[in-house]
């Protein structure tokens, strides 16, 4: 039996108004690119003929400019999970012509399977290769895993886009697995290290769904991310220095934890310094990503084995993956989000957490999603599947930004995605606070004189004196005054608490 070869245009012509479509691709990698070119450009037309256009979009995590900013700018996006980075959708959601929701990776599959978001009437998945056994169609995946199993075994109807940019070999970094549904009798997922494989290497298709293949050959959209500067550098460094004062106290074992790391800039010079740090010994990494920063660890032997939901890499880094399958499908494995950020193996395996903020408040608060509250920048993404269960969680963030009108460091986050319940450790150029065993008050002293810019010391130190007295002293009134004066005037430094407490 063979399958339907389509165009993108026609896949395209399939989709109606008002379908829900679960992707393959996890960041900007995996995503299937093709039918997405076609899909926006058909929702202009449709639009400029004054038809209605506009589809529910589901992945697991944010994707790339073909799905989610070119479909945003065609005004073709009607419901959106759980994840984005892309400015132009956040441009859209932020202009409230989009019903977004900001999601846990790890929870997104199993909230598909329990109906949270209807049914699904679309698979699009990208494949580097594909074979038809019996009555099943064994798909082999890309640069990325994410919600597959689950969007496939859920969809009304499948269509593949075989992408030949991706080496067929890839099938061998894969791992999938789908974790049976909540209950009694639910087993374990039995991932006991890092590189446990536990599933296949393809997924499974009932081949009576597949309608057609889309035959291209599309590099991944990716985005090489701002070079490691002088702030970045500095936050890497504490890290590892901390974490190896941690090593020295007997809190970490001598054997060490496994890492996982945000997407960023600052996820690459955290996994640079702790690389370069000759008394961090070879570790292994258990993560959503790997970016080309862990991509050269590996190769140069400091990461041992690292286990992730996409490549989160460039073209370039991404071909010398291909180009060393040997090494690399013994090193690395690709899983579903669902079992990469599963609270379950994140837990058991003591996982060193590390992401980034936006923002920190004075008790360990934080904020990763929002400016100023209200304006989406992004997303919690996994960061607080891992803060919520890592062995350490640690959020990093330059204490100022705007050439310094602004305070990373605020007397109350305007909107917060990790409690002070779940952070552990603050990073930022000036210096770490550790926030373990202290309570609210020691915790604003730390944070202050450890993480918070000199410039902003005295002010935040003002607020903390005038604050109400308690268990966790507070001032709505003054930190609406530091809020509002950046809203007003752009720049914290103005504040003059006295003039909102008359």
């Amino acid at each position: 039996m063979t399958l339907s070869h389509i165009t993108a245009a026609e896949a395209a012509a399939m989709i109606k108004d008002g379908d829900n479509l679960a992707l393959s691709g996890f960041t900007p990698n995996g995503n299937p690119k093709a039918i997405f070119r076609e899909l926006s450009q058909r929702a202009i037309r449709e639009h400029e003929a004054g038809n209605p256009f506009a589809i529910g979009i589901f992945t697991g995590a944010s994707s790339c400019q073909s799905v989610e900013g070119d479909m945003a700018n065609a005004h073709a996006i009607k419901f959106r999970a759980p994840f984005s980075t892309n400015a132009d959708f956040r441009n859209h959601v932020n202009l409230e012509e989009i019903d977004y929701e900001d999601m846990h990776l790890g929870h997104m599959a199993e909230r598909m399977r329990h109906g949270f978001y209807g049914g699904m009437d679309w698979a699009v998945i990208e494949v580097s290769h594909y074979e038809i056994v019996g009555n099943t169609c064994r798909a082999y995946l890309t640069s990325a895993g994410g919600i597959v199993t689950t969007a496939v075994r859920l969809a009304k109807r499948v269509i593949l886009e075989h992408n030949t940019f991706h080496n067929p070999n890839s099938r061998f970094l894969h791992d999938t697995y789908e974790p049976a549904d909540c209950g009694f009798g639910r087993k374990p997922i039995p991932v006991l290290a890092p590189y446990d494989r536990v599933g296949h290497d393809y997924v499974a298709i009932d081949i009576d769904k597949i309608v057609g293949v889309i035959d291209s050959c599309i590099p991944e959209e990716a985005r090489a991310f701002k070079d490691v500067d002088e702030f970045t550098s500095k936050m890497g460094h504490y890290v590892a220095e901390f974490l190896v004062d941690d090593m020295k106290h007997g809190r970490i074992p001598p054997q060490f934890l496994p890492i996982q790391s945000g997407v960023g800039a600052t996820g690459n010079a955290v996994l640079a310094a702790l690389g370069a740090n000759e008394h961090i010994p070879r570790f292994n990494v258990y993560s959503e990503v790997v970016q080309d920063a862990a991509i050269k660890w590996m190769l140069e032997g400091k990461i041992i084995d690292a286990s992730a939901t996409a490549m989160t890499v460039t073209n370039e880094c991404l071909h010398t993956v291909y180009d060393n399958m040997d090494y690399f499908s013994k090193h690395l494995t690709i899983r579903q989000s669902e079992v990469a950020n599963s609270p379950e193996v994140i837990r058991r395996l003591g996982v060193i957490a590390l992401n980034t903020a936006i923002e920190c408040d004075l008790y360990g608060n934080e904020n990763s999603s929002h400016i100023c509250g209200s304006k989406l920048m992004n997303g919690i993404g996994g960061s607080c599947d891992y803060e919520r269960n890592g062995y350490i969680s640690v959020f990093t963030t330059p204490s100022i930004a705007k050439g310094g009108r602004i305070s990373a460091i605020v007397p109350m986050c305007t909107h917060v995605d990790s409690t002070e319940h779940d952070v552990d450790v603050i990073v930022t150029e000036q210096g770490v606070a550790d926030l373990r065993g202290k309570g609210p008050r020691r915790r604003a002293e730390e944070i202050i004189n450890h993480c918070a810019h000199p410039d902003y010391r005295p002010l935040l130190r003002e607020y903390l004196r005038i604050a109400d007295k308690g268990h966790e002293p507070q001032s709505m009134t003054a930190a609406f005054a530091m809020h509002d004066t950046l809203r007003k005037k752009g720049d914290m430094r103005l504040t003059d608490f006295s003039e909102y407490l008359k």
